[in-house]
């Protein structure tokens, strides 16, 4: 029998606004949850959640000027991660324009993207 190959998940959340963020469990908070559970739930397939937090509060999906997002791509160039998940699509953008080459940059082989 063949080993499950591990893969490295990433969590990427994102908030356009700071309205809410104060608050003890927040929208991060709930998307990072659900992501959690997801990943979780994929334990069979090798999925492993790795410990850095990619969360960008207050920040506009219409701009790719993001501090986590520059984190989470460029550890994906360091192959440091494997699949990115988010609890939407447009928490990597609010752009059409941008969105297929973000997620380019989001899939180098083998990394993968879901949600």
């Amino acid at each position: 029998m063949t080993a499950t190959p591990r893969l490295n998940c990433a969590i990427y959340t994102r908030k356009s606004t700071e309205e809410g963020l104060e608050q003890e469990f927040n929208s991060l908070d709930a998307q990072r949850e659900a992501c959690t559970a997801f990943i979780a739930s994929q334990v069979g397939l090798g999925w492993k959640l790795v410990p850095d937090q990619y969360d960008d509060g207050g920040i506009s999906g219409g701009t790719m000027e993001r501090p986590a997002l520059k984190r989470l791509l460029q550890d994906i160039r360091d192959k440091k991660i494997d699949v990115v998940v988010v609890y939407k699509i447009d928490r990597l953008t609010r752009s059409l324009m941008v969105s297929p080459r973000s997620s380019r940059s989001l899939m180098p082989a083998p990394s993968r993207l879901s949600r």
